[in-house]
């Protein structure tokens, strides 16, 4: 890439990637990176094609990937993330099928090792558009998981509700990661600076965020602003890095399990 041309950035199109980009789209990093948005397995897929240099990525693209992680800010929960649900007609260890959303990778991945550790049930995966009735109407369960999640009230639904950043924490005690910004390997090491600095000028900027976001989004402003500054964790530190190590090792065991699974069946 010259170096004459700003580096291209691909970000996910949810709302709990404004404040990561608010400095990119409103602060000092504005003039440092060509952006775009888009769903989460299309900003991986851009990466793996060369179409961008940088992006907010899947999680588990790190174990598809060669990638340089940029540290110290990303998308992560401590508990309950609010926005990645499986919503479930049958009690969760009866999930013969899961919907699933067809833009999400580190999502499904999460939902796969959570019902088979803690279920002991590996259900058939069906890709589908986020539409909670459309999905179970084809399947035990479903998955759904960014902005379509906020749109449900879990305690208000009639089904079975497993918010998996809460179950991830009780399985393992970590914060629980979903996406790290991460450059192409080709490229030369990334300065973390203009991410963490672009994602505290966001935080500076959190009512005013909420305060734009929550109608577009469809939902409540209160929900916005709690969303924002419970449920998710932007700055990443060493727990949340010894989360990621664990999630991936153990999608590996899982992947493995079922690939040889596959080849001696």
């Amino acid at each position: 890439m010259s170096p004459n041309l700003k580096s291209s950035v691909c970000a996910v199109s949810y709302l709990n990637t404004v404040p990561l980009v608010w400095g990119m789209l409103h602060g000092q990093q504005r003039d440092l990176f060509d952006l775009s948005f888009s769903i989460p397995s299309e900003c991986a897929d851009r990466l793996a094609h060369g179409r961008a240099d940088i992006g907010l990525i899947p999680s588990i693209e790190l174990t598809r990937q060669k990638l340089n992680v940029i540290p110290g800010a990303g998308i992560a929960c401590r508990g309950a993330v609010r926005s990645i649900l499986i919503v479930s007609k049958v009690p969760f260890a009866e999930i013969g099928t899961l919907a699933v959303d067809s833009g999400s990778r580190t999502s499904v991945m999460l939902a796969r090792v959570i019902l088979a550790k803690q279920y002991g049930v590996e259900p058939l995966l069906l890709p589908r558009n986020p539409d909670q009735v459309a999905m179970l109407d084809v399947a035990d369960a479903c998955l759904i998981i960014g902005d379509p999640a906020l749109l449900l009230d879990p305690a208000t639904l009639p089904f079975h509700v497993l918010d998996l950043g809460a179950q991830w924490m009780d399985m393992t005690g970590l914060p629980m990661v979903f996406a790290v910004w991460a450059a192409r390997a080709a490229l030369t090491i990334q300065d973390p600076a203009p991410f963490l600095d672009s994602l505290r000028f966001g935080m500076l900027h959190i009512d005013e965020i909420a305060d734009r976001e929550y109608m577009a989004r469809s939902i409540s402003r209160q929900l916005a602003h709690e969303y924002l500054t419970r449920n998710i964790v932007f700055e990443l530190q060493e727990p949340e890095y010894e989360g990621l190590a664990l999630f991936l090792r153990l999608a590996g065991e899982l992947q493995n399990q079922t690939d040889l699974r596959a080849v001696t069946a």
